[in-house]
């Protein structure tokens, strides 16, 4: 017996993922969707649908009250919150439990715990994982601040408590910086969450962002599904993903997974997450976040171990057991995000109507997507609006396939990522897996 109903709280490419993992399981689903995702896959695709709102996310896939009314009249077991939105909202997670309703995703208290960076930071020491040097929570004054840099010393990062996405960042190098860096962190913070708490750490120069994929249940178990290199950002938001790592040994990745599996075990997380660390050049690891929720790039850990990450967090949250056992990479995936957006103008976003669409195909090549010729791209939300992902025995034959992929992948009507794409797969740093988080400061893109 599983849950006979689910609603997917999210849109786009992620809710028909959802809703493709509850039919094969044999769940009926239910899609909620905002007046301009009128015309979306997802709400096509679902069992029932149901308008929460007009366009704007924060009178509908951000609106607690309009989802759960949904959740109401159409009798659902569950909501799935996919990413982004309410996924990682603890009075979200705490209302679906006052009425009954099951959140796929974490508890209340562990979105709590692991939802504010300083508050984590602070249970990942008490677990005796490695933790970037900074201060102990909170940060409350600019005076706390400068008195601090004397112990941390530069360079240094600011860091919204509540943050996500690289807003309320600031790296500082000197104290003379500090001032302007922490008004103008606070007043970004503030703005993008609600919430101008700051917290401090050393800044890791060049480092690699490396995440291990971990699974929890609610009787203790937990286990890893290996890593993925998460280091080719722009303005801390993640270009392309690979697993495994062109940078990863097997003794770090055996040291990382077990950091990460004791995390989730001490904190007793369940369901599906992520613990995200940075690596120096000589291979140290340092936790800097948990998602509690299922990542963007979660389809290349699938690739890599034939393993629906989906249908896995359903599971859990209906009440079975994990195997516990860790896995490791069989072959090397590699995805692609494509957003509707100018790579030639500073990748300015590009909303408007697709006039024409060719997907890729193939052996080895998977496209999550909700568009289609004629759909029109909405300036309202987040500019992705695809992922391409090749698989293959080894990362050069995963390179090659995505090059060919990127060649077939034709969107007409909008400028998109994909020439952006095609070009780092020539890169010869990239191609060396010789890659930092710094890389795209010096990445040219010419027209």
């Amino acid at each position: 017996m599983i849950f006979k109903k689910v609603l997917v709280a999210n849109r786009g490419e992620i809710a028909l993922r959802i809703i493709r993992t509850c039919k094969e399981m044999g769940i009926k689903s239910v899609a909620v969707y905002s007046q301009s995702d009128q015309e979306s896959l997802h709400v096509k695709f679902a069992d029932e649908a149901v308008c929460i709102g007009p366009s704007a996310s924060s009178e509908s896939y951000l609106k607690a009250s309009n989802i759960l009314s949904a959740a109401e009249i159409t009798n659902v077991d569950a909501i799935h919150p996919g990413y982004g939105f309410l996924s990682e909202n603890s009075k979200f997670s705490k209302m679906c439990e006052e009425h009954k309703i099951k959140f796929i995703g974490a508890s209340a208290e562990m979105i709590e715990k692991m939802g504010d960076k300083a508050s984590a930071i602070s249970t990942m020491k008490k677990a005796g994982i490695p933790t970037i040097p900074g201060s102990n929570g909170e940060v409350e004054t600019l005076e706390e601040a400068i008195e601090l840099t004397k112990e941390i010393g530069f360079p240094l990062m600011l860091k919204a408590s509540a943050g996500g996405g690289g807003k309320g960042m600031r790296a500082v190098w000197s104290i003379e910086d500090i001032e302007d860096s922490w008004n103008s962190a606070r007043k970004e913070a503030a703005a993008s969450f609600g919430n101008d708490a700051m917290y401090m750490e050393k800044l890791i120069e060049d480092p690699r962002h490396i995440e291990i994929q971990i699974v929890g249940d609610r009787y203790g178990k937990a286990c890893h599904l290996s890593e993925r290199d998460c280091s080719i950002q722009r303005r801390h938001q993640k270009l392309t993903e690979e697993t495994p790592s062109p940078f990863m040994t097997e003794d770090l990745r055996k040291k990382m997974g077990k950091a990460a599996v004791k995390a989730a075990k001490y904190i007793k997380y369940e369901g599906a997450g992520t613990v995200e660390f940075l690596v120096d050049k000589n291979r140290n690891f340092y936790f800097m976040e948990m998602n509690t929720r299922i990542q963007v790039e979660h389809p290349v850990t699938e690739q890599v171990l034939d393993f629906d990450l989906i249908r896995e967090q359903i599971k859990v949250a209906f009440g079975e057991p994990i195997s516990g056992k860790n896995y490791f990479p069989k072959m090397h995936s590699i995805e692609c995000r494509i957003n509707a957006e100018d790579p030639f103008n500073d990748f300015r976003p590009c909303p408007g109507k697709i006039t024409n669409l060719n997907i890729p195909g193939g052996h080895g090549v998977r496209i999550d997507t909700h568009v289609y010729s004629g759909y029109t791209i909405s300036p309202f939300y987040d500019s992705m609006i695809a992922k391409l992902i090749t698989t293959a025995q080894t990362r050069e034959e995963a390179i090659n396939k995505m090059k060919r992929a990127l060649d077939e992948f034709v969107i007409e009507g909008i400028s998109t990522t994909i020439p952006f794409h095609r070009k780092l797969m020539d890169h010869p740093l990239y191609l060396k897996g010789k890659y930092t988080t710094k890389f795209m400061e010096d990445f040219q893109l010419e027209n």
